[in-house]
């Protein structure tokens, strides 16, 4: 019986790389070019910030909310790197440690208040939004010499996006899968009755996660910044689809504090390759989002298989 059981929920958590595997697959297809060191680069320039707002997304799924916020959040952040991180380090380190205070806010308002954090979010994206364009009404800045050394860094062998996207999800993995507190915290969005009657704030737990999707979202800002040398107040409003749709398509629920973030990390590169794969296509940009949209139901189509199959076992 255990045999069985655990086929699907083999198949499941493979799911996430199978995904990346076709894409790259039908990649090297198209262009064969792109199986190389540079290829790769490429490919997956873009794949750190990324990964990095998903797993911001992913640890505000952890406790069954969800952050329409994060793009525009990322884009301020984005904004702060490339103004005042440059020109005045302390006080840009000290406006993104208060966005984190602001995340960590918000989560404790959501919870003491019982609100709609869809709702909440989307209020607070209009926010980052306007301090965006006061901060930087033009697209420019310049970012700091050692961000932009750190993100085009070459590294021997294997791309530095790689090994990066590699190394976040594992750090995450540990600290959120492996650990005693990490437990709880998942466990406060599978069961926050348990959690509670054991002693655990929920208060302070969705403080927790809230400011750690802050601190992800501003390191995003701030490796899109080192890549793309300058912002923009929109530099990355599409974090925010990216973000829910990566995390999901890695193997995150919407409920019951189910995440994973290594899959998060591979969801977010196989939708960074789905973009230069549509790309080859020759598929136009306007059609590129429906059509990454329709890749996320195909996955999550394949998950549901896996899960009612599961379910009968």
């Amino acid at each position: 019986m255990t045999a069985v059981l655990l086929s699907p929920r083999l198949m499941r958590s493979i799911l996430p790389a199978m995904s990346l595997t076709v894409i790259l697959i039908a990649i090297f297809y198209l262009q064969p070019r792109a199986m190389s060191y540079f290829g790769l680069n490429l490919l997956l320039n873009l794949a750190v910030p990324i990964a990095l707002a998903t797993i911001a997304q992913m640890f505000i799924l952890c406790v069954n909310d969800l952050d329409l916020s994060i793009g525009a959040y990322v884009s301020f952040c984005a904004c702060v790197a490339a103004t005042w991180l440059n020109e005045i380090p302390l006080l840009g380190i000290a406006v993104l440690i208060a966005c984190i205070g602001v995340y960590a806010a918000l989560g404790a308002l959501i919870h003491l208040r019982n609100l709609p954090s869809i709702v909440v979010t989307l209020g607070m994206s209009f926010v980052w939004a306007g301090l965006s364009v006061l901060l930087l009404p033009t697209p420019g800045g310049k970012a700091p010499d050692w961000i932009q050394a750190l993100m085009k860094l070459k590294t021997p062998y294997v791309p530095f996006s790689i090994l990066a996207a590699i190394v976040i999800g594992l750090v995450v993995h540990f600290g959120l899968m492996r650990s005693a507190y990490g437990a709880v915290l998942r466990g406060a969005g599978g069961n926050p009755r348990s959690v509670a009657r054991a002693g655990w704030s929920m208060l302070k737990v969705k403080m927790t996660m809230f400011a750690f999707a802050g601190l992800f979202g501003a390191l995003s800002g701030i490796a899109l910044v080192g890549l793309t040398t300058s912002a923009d107040a929109n530099i990355a409003l599409r974090y925010t689809l990216l973000s829910i749709a990566g995390a999901i398509l890695g193997g995150s629920e919407f409920v019951g504090g189910r995440v994973s973030p290594v899959g998060a990390v591979i969801g977010a590169m196989t939708l960074t390759l789905a973009g230069s794969f549509l790309s080859f296509l020759r598929i136009s940009p306007d059609w590129q989002i429906g059509a990454q949209g329709a890749i996320l139901i195909i996955v999550l189509a394949l998950r549901a298989l896996i899960n009612r199959a599961e379910a009968r076992h």
